[in-house]
């Protein structure tokens, strides 16, 4: 779905937890929401902590605890890929300054969020795959029999 922002009259993608938990694979999801910023992009337009007032919210813990909790704190929400260390909420569309500004439905829309480790939450972000420590490949049933 394309949105108009109403600061930029930009259009940009909307991407949604609905449309992500259709595909089955690790790949696939990283694929639908990496990003490729680069390392020292300006976020925010230089006002960064205008998002950290928005992540010490009472309504941002609400929606963390509800998305760790329908992902059952797995990695891209795929069962059998627990994190085990600290849990990053992604925000599937990325956020803008307007968002923040706004109080845009994009910030807590569970629809927008997804779980991820901190390595995928890299990846995503700068379209790096060697932050990754998951194993990509696609595994099938008796894929590793012998006699098979």
């Amino acid at each position: 779905m394309l949105i108009r922002d109403k600061m930029t009259e930009k259009k940009r993608m909307i991407r949604t937890y609905k449309e992500l938990s259709k595909l089955q694979t690790f790949n696939e999801r990283y694929r639908y929401l990496r990003i490729a910023q680069q390392v020292g992009d300006e976020t925010f337009e230089g006002k960064r902590w205008m998002n950290q007032v928005l992540y010490h919210s009472r309504d941002w813990r609400d929606a963390r605890n509800l998305v760790i909790m329908r992902d059952n704190g797995c990695d891209l929400g795929i069962p059998g890929m627990e994190i085990y260390g600290p849990i990053y909420i992604h925000h599937i569309t990325p956020l803008t300054l307007e968002d923040i500004e706004e109080n845009s439905r994009l910030l807590l829309d569970p629809d927008n969020l997804i779980c991820c480790s901190f390595d995928t939450h890299q990846a995503i972000h700068y379209g790096d795959v060697s932050y990754l420590t998951a194993d990509l490949v696609e595994r099938h049933p008796n894929d590793t029999c012998p006699w098979k």
